[in-house]
This record gives C-alpha cells, structure tokens and sequence, in this order.
C-alpha cells in the first residue's frame, strides 16, 4: 500500500520532470509558441488581381522586391498602388516609393522622383491624392499629370495633408486628408508648426553622428495652428472652413453621405467640450450638429458612423457613466439612446442598414470578458451571439449572415468557429456552429511539451473600498509551505487592460518566470478602463497618485498570503507601466523591493501636450498634480534596486526622462543599474540586431538575481552554438 501510495504521489514530478523548460530563444529567437492565424473566409471570389512582383519592372529595369506593398482597389481592381523601399517614420506614418500599376496594360507608372505618404485613389478612380515635401499632391491617371494642391510645406514649420507628430501619436490618426464620397472634394488639414518648440535627438553613426530635430510640445506649451481646407477637384478652388480659432483641436473630420457636407470636430485644449460642426463645402460655413462636454474630459475616438439613409450618425460616448451606443438624427430632433446598463461597448463589428440592427462587442459579464450582441436601432430587440466568460472576436461578411468567432480565455488558446446567423419572425435571432475552423491544435501541442502553469483570475480590495481585478500565475510544482517572489508586471494607464479574459494576457515571458519560482501577478489599478467613466476618470488632475496606491495595497494584501515572500516584491512595467515601476520604488519602498521600469516617463512636464492635458491639465494650472506624483522628486525613498532601460532615439518618450531620472538619483545618493539602447525607438525592438532577445535576457537575469530567493531557479545563459 505504501509502495502504491508513493508510487502515484511521484507520477506527477516525474511528469513535470520529463517535460522541457522554456528558454528565452524560444521566446524571442524561435517564437514556438505562436498561434495558427487563421484569415476569415467566406468562401467569396477575391476581386484582386494577382500581382507578380518578379515580373514587373521599376524605372532602372529591376523587379520589384517581395517586400513591395501593394495597395488594392476593391472598387477599381485593374488599378494597383505600390509602395516600395517603405521608410517608417513615427509609430502610424510611414513613406515610400511609389508607383500605378495598370493590370491589363502591365504598364508602371512611377509618381514622384523622391518618397511620398499616403497615397489613395479617388473614389470614381480617376485619380490619386498623395503627400509629397509636406504639400498635397492631385494625380491624373489619365493625363499622367500631376498638379499640387498646396505649394507652402515646409519642413518643421507647414504641413499639409499629414499630421504633425503630436496628432498622428495622440488622436490616432497620420493621413490628414479625406476624399468627399463622389470625390468631388478634398478635405485637408494644414498644420502650421512654427511657433511649436523643437526636440532633438543625436542618431549614432561610424563618422559623426547626425541630430534629428522635429517639433514636439511638451505639457503647457504651444501647440500648431490647425486648419482644415476643402479643395474643389473640378473648378481647381479652396475654402476654409469657419470655426473658432485660439487653442485648440480639430482631432477628426469625417463626411457625411452628402459629397458637400463635411463634419469637423472641435475641441477646446482642456479636451472637455466637443462640438461638430457641418460645414459647406463650397463656403467653409457650418453650423452646430452635436456637442458634449465632460467634467472631465471627452475621449476622442473613431466609433462615428454617418449612415447611408443620409438622416442618422450613430456613436459612442460616455455621457451617462458607461460607454454606450447613441443613433441621432442629423435634423437634431431625433437622439435615442441604443444600449444601456454598467457595462461597456468596445467596439461596433458592423452596421445592418437595410435591417436596421447593429452588432457590437461588450465588455460583459465581467469587465475583463468580451461578448458579441446585435440590437435593432432602437435599442428594443437585443440579442447576444457569444455568450458565457472568455474573450470573442468576430469578423463579420459583408451580407450580416455569417461570421467568424476567434475566441479563447486566460488559460486556452484561440479557437475559432464558423457561425451562421439566422433570422426568424417568430422566434428573433439565433446562431448557427458551422464548422471549427481552427483548434490551434499545433500550439497546443507544443504547449503541452512544456510546463505551462494555469493563471487564476484574483480580487484585491484596495484602501478606498474598491475591489481591484487581477490575475496571478503560480510556481510550477507549487508548495503551499515555501514562499515566493512576487513580480507585478503592470501598465496601468488611463483606459488601459490588462486583467483580460483572453489568451496571452498572461504571455509565455510570465511562464518562463513561473517555472522558475516567481508569483507573477497582473492588477489593473483605479484608471484603467471598462468599468465606467467615473472609475477611468479618477484619476483626472493626479496621474499616479490612485494608480500606484493600489498597487502598493495590492502587494500588501499579497504579503499577507502564507505562500508569499512579502521581501521580494518587485515590479516592472514599459512606458506608463515604467512608471509605475519607478514611482513602485519611490512611494511604494516600504512595499516594493526592485523595480525594473522600460522606457518611463519620469515627469509629466516632460510628455507630450495632448495627452498629460487630457488628464492633468497644464502644468501651469496644475503644479501639485504633477510634481506630487512624479518620481524624479522621490528618488530620496528608493530602499530597493532599480534597473532603469530606455532608447536614445526615442521620439515618444525621451530619453531625457531617463536621464533626468539618474540626475536625481545621483543626487540622492542612491545606486541603480541602466541600459540605454542606441538608436531605438520607445519600442526597443530589432531581431537582426538581436536587440529584442537582448533586452528581454537583461531583464530577466536582472530580476532573477535581485528578485529571486531560495526558491527560485538562477539566471542560466543559453550555450551558444558552436562558431557564434
């Protein structure tokens, strides 16, 4: 008897101890444990035509490389755009080469001698808008002419068509220019960034390096002078449209159905008042179709839809606590309020005009869940098409009557369902299983070779009497009677998940920490998003103050637990998460014993006007809401280690937080470690550079040598095959 009993005690170490461990090669060099993608696929006819690249020739005779992006038109399919030897630029711009292909002619076209941006053909094909020198070019496909339609863009100082920096980052958005829906008109920004102030950066070279200088207001400073121009295509004409000047924002246009109806949306610098304006496109008059104004701010997005019947917009907003659907009418006489409840929309998967039904994405039943419901216009007949606590993506057919389900949870991967939707007078809507597509039955395997623990969702009561959502991924062989490090892996930011009922959330980088004796835990602060407005918005005035409150209370309720090693608590983040990470060290020291923190912002005088204004104001209203919660003024607190990483060509997040940061260190007499990357971004990315596998290897020996305890694995560096 007590053979067998020992015998099935050890089956499972002897299990555990036959399967592999992951290493960081598998990870960042060999990436196993990607999942299988799988593209929707309704069985239709692509209308694109097959493209050879090797067949056809530039200017110089060469063919195109594989690399070449090509650009369809669904509505003109024999008119193809290339763009070859694409340079990214900032985080969404980026600019090429490029050149009009003529599918049943083979014939090449080449548009502009130097690179270009944004480059779109006309809604009737006949033509092609592109950015060139910071000045909006009209192509002619059959003249082959082109003509500029602006001729003051300037480098640093004039821009038309494209975003400056701060807008293309912070409103989301780089193309600054629409085509009217007949393509009778353009709209288009013009940036007028001369009184901006410029940031510089030096990109490292063999000879004497170079300095990068473009225009980027920081917190309280000047912003460009926007204004938005409709181009009449056909008479050759530009009108401005009237707004009122002074500071502010234009962060969106959109047209309507109407080829002469263009909507501006205008807000104020506080970001607390939005208005749209329908403007004239032959006169630039407009008047007021829709405001809203927050106590806090209005986040602007892209859920505006104005609908073909050329009556109705349907949108998001905030305005009665949770983020819901409104359809009003353009005539201003017509507002319905579409869903309701405390919980929120995330996204609008498609728009059934000819049903009248919407199907949108919730964050229901539980913030960190996502489900799929579609609801007649008025809010009246709403039915859920995925059910149940996980996560669902859909992807919808252009006809509304099938689609495509990717769904998965915390601890199983995709899988993905063909549905069909099915309408019925008596008994409403219902789905169909069609077939599983996809089971990702490979990555599943390839988990199985190794020791993947199983995350569990926590709730962490904070000191306001909130209750915080959080994940926490134990040991491999966990014992209840050791205790272990605890590493918070947080972001935190305003809006921001990272508690998600989905598969990768927690990622195979907190695997490999498991499996070597960490607790590593997620906690999605007070700020963070899909709780309602009033637990977002928070934080509003006092970035940093709620956020790294609740982390401390959370690594405090985790100190209590009997398995804990509340010595070793540590905490790294990127960008907002960093941080946190350095405010963790600063006024969480009693709690927090390391913190690793990736590309921080280490005061908010130093970020970006649009987005520290949403949130704290100017730093001229707002002195002690930026100064009470930055770390640099902190440093005096730090008891812990501290391992501070950052790109020198930065163009978000500078740099110079960094070195301000180890200026105040310095200054506090407190030893810390550092790495700087030269000449990477606020990603710190590269595999042919090997910079991504080396990042994340510095990282985990650091934390595994200054977080770790008797229960935990040592740093072990990967052998090197031979001749490397």
């Amino acid at each position: 008897m007590r053979q067998l009993f020992l015998l099935l005690f050890l089956l499972p170490l002897f299990a555990v101890a036959q399967k592999k461990q992951i290493t960081l090669e598998d990870i960042y060099k060999n990436r196993i444990f990607a999942g299988e993608p799988v593209r929707a696929d309704f069985g239709q006819a692509s209308t694109d035509p097959e493209v050879n690249l090797s067949e056809i020739k530039d200017e110089t005779g060469k063919p195109f490389p594989q690399m070449t992006d090509i650009i369809y038109s669904s509505s003109y399919p024999n008119t193809v755009l290339l763009r070859k030897d694409v340079e990214q630029i900032y985080r969404r711009s980026s600019k090429a080469f490029v050149y009009l292909y003529d599918v049943l002619s083979k014939k090449v076209t080449k548009l502009a001698d130097e690179k270009v941006l944004h480059p779109t053909l006309s809604p009737d094909g006949s033509k092609i808008a592109f950015v060139k020198s910071n000045n909006l070019v009209l192509y002619d496909i059959a003249t082959k002419s082109s003509r500029t339609i602006t001729t003051d863009g300037k480098w640093n100082h004039i821009i038309n068509g494209n975003c400056d920096w701060v807008y293309e980052e912070e409103f989301e958005f780089t193309r600054a220019y629409e085509w009217s829906p007949k393509g009778n008109h353009i709209a288009y920004y013009r940036f007028d960034e001369t009184n901006v102030k410029e940031y510089q950066f030096t990109q490292y070279n063999d000879t004497y390096n170079k300095q990068y200088t473009y225009k980027y207001p920081k917190a309280g400073d000047e912003n460009s002078k926007v204004e938005i121009h409709i181009y009449d295509v056909g008479n050759n004409k530009d009108v401005k449209a009237q707004f009122e000047q002074g500071d502010i924002y234009i962060p969106r246009i959109k047209w309507t159905q109407d080829d002469n109806s263009l909507v501006v949306y205008w807000m104020n610098r506080h970001q607390d008042d939005l208005k749209l304006l329908l403007t004239n496109a032959k006169t630039g008059t407009s008047s007021l179709l829709y405001q809203e104004k927050n106590k806090y701010f209005v986040e602007i997005n892209d859920d505006w839809w104005f609908l073909k019947d050329g009556k109705n917009f349907l949108f998001t907003s905030e305005m009665n606590g949770f983020r819901h659907l409104y359809l009003y009418g353009l005539d201003g006489k017509t507002k319905t309020q579409v869903t309701k409840g405390n919980y929120e929309i995330v996204d609008v998967n498609g728009v059934d005009e000819a049903n009248k039904l919407i199907y949108y994405t919730a964050a229901y039943p539980r913030p960190m869940d996502r489900n799929v419901f579609v609801t007649d216009f008025d809010g009246k007949k709403t039915t859920a098409l995925t059910q149940g606590e996980g996560w669902h993506r859909i992807v919808l057919n252009d006809s509304f009557s099938r689609f495509y389900d990717y769904r998965s949870d915390l601890n199983s991967p995709q899988v993905v369902t063909l549905n069909k939707i099915v309408h019925d007078k008596k008994k409403g809507i219902s789905v169909l299983l069609e077939r599983t597509v996809n089971e990702n039955n490979k990555l599943k395997a390839k988990l199985d070779e190794y020791v993947i623990g199983k995350a569990e969702f926590i709730r962490v009561p904070n000191s306001k009497g909130d209750t915080l959502n959080g994940w926490m991924l134990k040991p491999a062989n966990f014992d209840a009677s050791k205790k272990y490090p605890v590493l918070f892996c947080n972001y935190g930011g305003p809006g921001s998940q990272q508690v998600g009922n989905r598969f990768g959330a927690v990622n195979m980088w907190h695997q490999y920490l498991a499996e070597r004796g960490f607790i590593v835990v997620s906690v999605d602060n007070t700020g963070t998003g899909y709780r309602g407005e009033e637990f977002k918005k928070k934080t509003y005035l006092q970035l940093g103050k709620y956020e790294i409150e609740d982390q401390i209370d959370a690594a405090k309720y985790l100190g209590t637990m009997p398995f804990v090693d509340k010595s070793n608590i540590g905490h790294w983040g990127w960008s907002y998460g960093g941080f946190m990470s350095s405010l963790a060290v600063t006024k969480g020291a009693d709690v927090f014993t390391a913190g690793v923190a990736v590309a921080p912002v280490t005061n908010w005088r130093y970020y970006d006007n649009i987005y520290t204004e949403r949130y704290m104001r100017t730093p001229q209203e707002n002195p002690k809401g930026y100064d009470d919660n930055s770390p640099i003024n902190f440093t005096d607190k730090i008891k812990g280690k501290y391992l501070i990483i950052h790109g020198t060509a930065d163009d978000n997040v500078h740099f110079q937080n960094a070195t301000q940061m180890i200026t105040a260190l310095v200054k506090s007499n407190i030893d810390f470690e550092s790495g700087y990357y030269p000449n990477k971004n606020h990603g710190i990315s590269g595999t042919g550079d090997n910079t991504t596998f080396h990042l994340w290897s510095k990282m985990t020996k650091w934390i595994q040598e200054n977080l770790g305890n008797e229960n935990t694995q040592k740093y072990e560096k990967a052998k090197q095959p031979k001749g490397f």
